[in-house]
């Protein structure tokens, strides 16, 4: 990398999105570690990335909201650059059966999901068409393509990504920015270490590899598609879930 260049990591306070974000950072990107109420597991993730050699900055505000976007996406083409990477990674559950969905938790989701993903992309875009290249990654997930009961509308907006993406791929490509999905299966994480061992050993019975797969995993990938290497790769959906669904 002749010269820096700047990624947003939504979501990047914990788990897959601090992974995402220390990884970049081992690639020599700048990373932008987005948090809405962690900050304090945000600056632990930035002061990992100061102690490895990298360099990040703390970059808050809520995904769910559009201004808050556009304030910050504004900020950094302003007082940094044009950003060169985009990771959608930020998500919220809140599950449930349908009929007992309740209004506010269902525009919840929605903002957060799929809407802030796609107000990031758009502002992300705008960008990286004045430099002539960018690659934007989406964290989607193994629910958006196989469904999961009290999942409904978390599965319908981590789904949407995968026609959105692919929309805008074919719309950006001629200005050689590229948009990828990963899909995630079950992932270590705080949350999955919070499952009982029963509840651990039903979901790993149904993982041909017989594992969690780890955020460094994701990462791994994220890197890849983030990198010269994955030039002629857009528009696709790449699943990391041990063989979950196939």
């Amino acid at each position: 990398m002749s010269q820096k260049e700047y990624a947003l990591v939504t979501g990047a306070s914990r788990g897959i999105g601090a992974a995402i974000a220390k990884r970049l950072a081992q690639d020599g990107f700048h990373v932008f570690i987005n948090f809405s109420s962690s900050e304090d597991h945000a600056r632990t993730v930035l002061n990992d990335i100061e102690k490895d050699g990298g360099s990040a900055t703390l970059c808050g505000f809520d995904v769910g909201q559009a201004d808050q976007i556009e304030e910050k996406m504004s900020w950094i083409a302003k007082d940094f650059g044009p950003l060169s990477v985009l990771v959608n990674n930020a998500g919220i559950t809140r599950d449930g059966l349908l009929v007992r969905m309740k209004n506010e938790d269902l525009d919840k989701v929605l903002s957060v999901d799929l809407k802030g993903a796609m107000v990031c992309t758009r502002e992300a875009a705008k960008q990286m068409m004045k430099t002539r290249k960018g690659s934007i990654v989406q964290i989607s997930s193994v629910v958006a393509e196989m469904g999961n009961p009290g999942q409904g509308v978390y599965c319908a907006a981590k789904a949407g990504l995968l026609g959105f993406s692919k929309s805008v791929a074919r719309e950006m490509a001629s200005r050689n920015i590229r948009v990828n999905v990963i899909t995630p299966g079950f992932i270590r994480t705080e949350m999955t270490d919070k499952l009982t061992d029963p509840q651990k050993e039903a979901i790993v019975k149904n993982i041909p590899l017989n594992r969690y797969g780890e955020p460094n995993e994701i990462a791994s990938l994220v890197s890849f598609l983030s990198s010269d290497q994955s030039q002629y790769i857009t528009g696709q959906v790449i699943s990391v879930n041990g063989g979950l669904y196939m």
